[in-house]
């Protein structure tokens, strides 16, 4: 029971942080005046330096490095430099399609984008969430080492990560793939650990965490990808020929490969279907509690009786959609292994015995 009561009041500590720190960020605007557009975006979108407050009107944020290679070679510099304008050739573009990222004019004066691998927020955040994942990780592979199996079940944390793997395992991977599922198990795992790790870390709202990694398309694009390979690379002889010769009616393949095109475009239409969901569920629940603790600044010129009943309303909202964001950060991951599992058993399928 006391462990319970700490769990609870752990999390209201870190759901009224969150709160407190997202209601400072939009505090911070001149004149009281919020931009929600830029709230919202401004968090959810990469940057090449990591805010972490605004005290007294100053920020204090966290310089990351730019490595881009331009027209006139490689410039490597703090992103600090960029705070006053130019440096080098190079500044950050404001507005127009380049909005946000780091660009250079060309001999005709337009705007034009550099090779650009500089470590940006996200970036940065992929890497802290790895380290914490491979922490946790190889913790439960020390304690597996130091207790043999016949002391019993782990407790605590490495007991919760062994139910999360079992239940991957044996209910998502064995049951989704069938009889090839041991090749499958590592990826799909580490898929699982992953997403969750980064999804987990996004609702924290003081560094290292609140980067959102997996509400960044690319990140999802990469995942999505690597399940497209698994997916089509191992598929069975079976599985092409359902998808270039399906067991329709022949009108339906030929003279005109209605069917084979639908197929077809199904194997494109799956991983960007995952890629999507995870993509879109991370950033909506995201862009809600920051539109939700906007609400405070939008009504402060209604009055103190609308601002204070709006100011109770967003507060109470914004706590629970952070803890709506927790189980969401769970699902999510679920799905995507699950879905994973899915596409990957599919395209193990075997051929039908043929009746006597």
């Amino acid at each position: 029971m006391k462990k319970l009561r700490y769990i609870v009041l752990m999390l209201s500590l870190l759901l009224a942080t969150s709160a407190s720190v997202q209601a400072q960020e939009a505090s911070a605007t001149e004149a009281g005046e919020v931009n929600v557009n830029e709230l919202v975006f401004g968090h959810i979108g990469d940057a090449y330096e990591w805010h972490i407050a605004t005290i007294g009107g100053k920020t204090l944020s966290i310089p990351l490095p730019v490595i881009v290679h331009s027209s006139t070679g490689w410039h490597v510099f703090s992103s600090s430099r960029l705070e006053e304008g130019e440096y080098e050739g190079l500044y950050i573009a404001r507005g127009g399609a380049y909005d946000g990222k780091i660009v250079e004019r060309n001999a005709a004066g337009e705007e034009v984008r550099p090779l650009d691998i500089s470590i940006t927020k996200n970036v940065l955040g992929l890497f802290i969430n790895s380290a914490v994942l491979l922490i946790i990780l190889m913790s439960c592979v020390r304690w597996y080492k130091k207790h043999p199996v016949e002391q019993g079940a782990p407790k605590g944390g490495v007991g919760m990560i062994e139910a999360l793997v079992l239940m991957i395992y044996e209910d998502v991977i064995k049951g989704c793939i069938g009889e090839d599922y041991k090749r499958y198990a590592p990826y799909l795992l580490t898929a699982f650990f992953f997403v969750l790790v980064n999804n987990l870390m996004g609702l924290i709202p003081i560094f290292p965490g609140g980067a959102n990694v997996t509400g960044n398309i690319a990140i999802t694009l990469v995942l999505a990808f690597c399940t497209f390979v698994l997916t089509n690379l191992y598929g069975s002889k079976e599985y092409w020929k359902e998808i270039f010769w399906p067991d329709v009616p022949t009108w339906l393949k030929a003279p005109v490969p209605m069917m084979p095109l639908i197929e077809f475009f199904g194997i494109f239409t799956k991983p960007f279907a995952l890629m999507i969901r995870l993509f879109a569920n991370i950033m909506a629940g995201h862009a809600a509690i920051l539109s939700l603790i906007a609400i405070i600044f939008i009504t402060v010129k209604a009055g103190p009786v609308i601002n204070g009943s709006m100011t109770f309303v967003a507060v109470v909202f914004g706590i629970f959609m952070d803890a709506l964001e927790i189980l969401v950060a769970f699902i999510q991951a679920y799905v995507f292994t699950m879905l994973s599992a899915v596409f990957i058993g599919l395209s193990r399928v075997k051929g039908h015995a043929k009746e006597n």
